[in-house]
């Protein structure tokens, strides 16, 4: 079970540093996502993983590390969960936001055109090289 979580968080974090790289507006936000669920089950894993316990205390059993699992990287998980609900939404809205300024998808605003007539390196101005 650990490997398959390890290698499940390792595919999530690769997945979300390619796409972090990507000169796309909405591949970033897809990497940040990725990104997001790989800490989450990183979080979680940290926790230990076990089955079957409950993370509150009961009356009747012993109060010691065998008998319950640990509540907080469950907490940690699901506060994570929606900060990146949010920072999801945001980062969309200022995505779609800076598409309709500079009628461009890309990260830094810059397409490369290549319709583009010649530019002039001297006086910094398009038209006749």
């Amino acid at each position: 079970m650990e490997l398959a979580l390890a290698s499940a968080i390792g595919v999530l974090a690769a997945i979300g540093i390619y796409l972090l790289l990507r000169a796309r507006s909405f591949d970033v936000i897809l990497g940040m996502t990725f990104l997001s669920y790989a800490t989450n089950l990183l979080i979680f894993a940290g926790g230990r993983l076990v089955t079957g316990k409950a993370p509150v205390l009961r009356e009747g059993i012993d109060s010691d590390l065998g008998n319950y699992t640990d509540p907080l990287p469950q907490a940690l998980v699901l506060t994570a969960i929606v900060i990146a609900f949010a920072m999801t939404a945001v980062s969309i809205v200022l995505a779609m936001r800076s598409r309709s300024d500079n009628h461009s998808d890309h990260v830094d605003a810059h397409e490369d055109d290549a319709d583009s007539g010649p530019t002039d390196t001297a006086s910094g101005r398009e038209g006749d090289a």
